[in-house]
């Protein structure tokens, strides 16, 4: 299935980007250390936020079919940018916190799931992107 993402550069390093199927909009700005002044997610933050929220979802469709909540789960994502060139994603570092008692059987499948997230699944191998899990 194709989405269609409408991204249209509005000057001083911002960009306002439209997703085709819902209108929903967000915008974008270059961070402090790279010109910008931080004043929204950059491009490298979205990456960020797609992998912590690609594996949430992941582990929530399994959650569905193995019939075990998981609501209120988090990821924390923590970028790291290389301090060499060429300037890109050194590391996306994840911890995913699940506030419920899952027994070790459903943990490992969680674990498993969380691996095969397709954002995972994109990153170039130079991408460090080691998972962490806190259960309870």
């Amino acid at each position: 299935m194709m989405v269609a993402i409408q991204v249209e550069y509005q000057g001083d390093l911002h960009c306002k980007a439209v997703h085709g199927p819902s209108h929903t909009e967000l915008t974008t700005d270059a961070p402090k250390d790279n010109q910008g002044r931080g004043e929204s997610f950059s491009p490298t933050d979205l990456v960020a936020t797609a992998l912590g929220s690609c594996i949430l979802s992941v582990m929530g469709i399994l959650a569905r079919t193995l019939e075990v909540d998981i609501t209120g789960a988090t990821a924390t994502v923590e970028k790291e940018m290389t301090t060499t060139a060429p300037r890109m994603i050194a590391s996306l570092t994840v911890r995913v916190h699940i506030p419920h008692e899952i027994s070790p059987e459903n943990q490992a499948k969680f674990e498993r799931a969380a691996h095969t997230c397709p954002v995972h699944k994109s990153l170039h191998p130079d991408v460090k992107a080691p998972i962490e899990f806190v259960w309870g």
